[in-house]
């Protein structure tokens, strides 16, 4: 989160293909999932976060759900936000001010870098106003 989202892309690569078969693959593939949709390769994005959705993480749905607003898809959209909330009882998905609260269980400053957090503005929580969520 320090803006080389580029250079993360191969080393995430190289995680995947020294860990095949590991339980918590998913994390490598949200990470790709992350560094293609911050980078505006929506559909390179798709492919890393439906690989990344599992029962050990509702996060992916999330982004889904964003990438599906910023391409007007609003049923794929829209499905996959309800997903992101009913995985998440606690709110975290009810508004933008809540999502970014919430930082995905990470520390404060989780969005990163100002690069990058303005990245994450641009793609994640523009798709996420298109999917019609709230700002409060």
């Amino acid at each position: 989160m320090t803006g080389s989202i580029a250079e993360a892309i191969p080393l995430e690569e190289q995680a995947i293909r020294l860990s095949p078969g590991d339980p918590g693959s998913w994390d490598y593939y949200f990470n790709m999932g992350i560094a293609h949709l911050l980078l505006s390769r929506l559909d390179e994005a798709i492919v890393w976060f439906e690989k990344a959705r599992s029962p050990a993480s509702g996060f992916p749905y999330s982004f889904l759900a964003a990438i599906y607003g910023l391409k007007g898809e609003t049923e794929k959209a829209a499905a996959n936000l309800a997903e992101a909330q009913r995985l998440f009882p606690d709110g975290r998905y009810s508004s933008i001010a809540r999502r970014k609260a919430a930082a995905i269980g990470g520390p404060p400053g989780f969005w990163g870098a100002p690069k990058v957090v303005a990245l994450f503005e641009a793609t994640y929580f523009a798709g996420l106003r298109k999917t019609g969520m709230p700002e409060e």
